[in-house]
């Protein structure tokens, strides 16, 4: 009986395998260990304080990544997960180095942030070194509307008066027939006529008061009044979105010390130039 029972207690207790654990095997199920663990103590904690459920799932949501073989470190490793520090930020070490942060895109620094071809540098802006090319078709449209758009398209702006007079000593502005041709833009064609010329500025002037200075969008037919309070029916006005007595300032060069040289209407055309913040960005392609 001793050794028949012997036997049986021997063959009961014998391995179910004996393939050795590999250390990957280890580190996992020590890795199990500690995270349920951890989930113990989070469920006993939060229990009392009505979180047991939210716990529950965000513990959950690491245990399925424990699970999954991602690996948690202070570190960055492939396909781990990586821990925030005591300041609430990634390591300085997770943070990739650029290799060359002196270009992007192929541009460099200096090319990102030049003014474009044909304009004048004057440090935080650019000025168009010539007065806007005017084809036939487009001759007599340049008004103040006109011009405004024109600039933009270019990805540019109209320039105010003090920006025109401020640039009078770099740039070739627009000025009196008996001015330094080197260092002013007149008139040299006898065949089209000397003209003193003068050009347009973004600064606006009126010569009235009232809302005729600023234009009126009038009363379109069909506009109604409320009638919860009894309001009466508006009378239908016609709009003016040109008026004249709204006018732009003019700039000369004035022999290089910049002037002003009157207003005019802004429904007025006038010879105008562009000016551009540095690293312009053109519109162009855009419509409407």
């Amino acid at each position: 009986m001793r050794g028949r029972f012997s036997r049986r207690s021997a063959s009961t207790e014998a391995p179910r395998s004996s393939r050795p654990v590999s250390a990957a095997e280890a580190r996992g199920s020590g890795v199990l260990s500690r995270a349920s663990l951890v989930i113990s103590i989070l469920a006993l904690i939060l229990s009392t304080t009505g979180l047991a459920d939210a716990a529950r799932k965000a513990v959950g949501h690491a245990v399925s990544g424990l699970v999954a073989g991602h690996r948690v470190s202070a570190k960055p490793l492939a396909g781990g997960i990586l821990v925030l520090g005591k300041n609430r930020k990634f390591p300085v070490a997770a943070i990739p180095t650029v290799k060359n942060a002196s270009a992007v895109g192929g541009l460099t620094v200096a090319g990102l942030s030049a003014c474009p071809p044909t304009t004048a540098d004057l440090g935080t802006w650019c000025l168009e070194e010539s007065p806007y090319p005017l084809t036939t078709q487009d001759a007599g449209k340049n008004n103040y509307f006109w011009a405004s758009q024109a600039c933009v398209e270019r990805g540019g702006y109209l320039p105010s008066a003090a920006q025109l007079i401020g640039a009078a000593k770099r740039v070739k502005l627009e000025s009196t027939i008996h001015d330094n041709q080197d260092t002013a833009t007149i008139q040299l064609d006898p065949t089209v006529g000397l003209k003193d010329q003068r050009e347009m500025s973004a600064s606006l002037t009126t010569t009235a008061a009232g809302s005729d200075a600023a234009g009126f969008e009038g009363v379109s037919q069909g506009s109604t009044g409320n009638p919860r309070t009894g309001e009466p029916n508006p009378v239908p006005l016609p709009a003016v979105p040109q008026p004249a007595t709204l006018q732009y300032i003019t700039v000369y060069s004035n022999g290089q010390q910049g002037g002003f040289a009157g207003s005019e209407p802004v429904s007025q055309p006038e010879n105008f130039r562009c000016a551009y913040n540095r690293a312009p960005g053109a519109n162009k392609n855009e419509n409407g």
